[in-house]
């Protein structure tokens, strides 16, 4: 069961992290804004379908932290199509990893807390 108010708190921190209004996030994620207000006040629990849309609208955001607070926000998550080779390389070796320099790579999996993983080829 969310607890309304947890719900609310962590909604508004959602909000002010992006430095939007309430009326601007409703309109970014698809809602009315009365249905932010009452969220906010606590007179409505979310539905599943406000969740989605949050959660689609902003990818940073963790369903398990909105929902209950566990996890983390923004999302810890990376897309390693964003770093560069050369910082690969440096991680690798940062955690006393072997160095691949003279092996090419052939695909990179990242495995997610939450049971998911994202698969690359570079």
């Amino acid at each position: 069961m969310i607890n309304s108010s947890d719900f609310a708190n962590r909604l508004q921190k959602v909000i002010d992290f992006y430095d939007e209004t309430a009326s601007g996030f409703a309109e970014k994620i698809g809602v009315q804004r009365s249905s932010i207000s009452h969220i906010l006040s606590g007179r409505n629990k979310p539905s599943l379908d406000f969740v989605m849309k949050v959660l689609h609208s902003y990818p940073e955001v963790e369903l398990y932290w909105l929902l209950n607070g566990k996890g983390h926000f923004p999302s810890e998550k990376i897309e390693a199509s964003n770093i560069p080779n050369s910082e690969l390389d440096l991680t690798i070796e940062k955690n006393n990893k072997p160095n691949f320099e003279s092996s090419e790579i052939e695909k990179i999996v990242i495995f997610y807390k939450d049971g998911t993983f994202k698969s690359y080829n570079p």
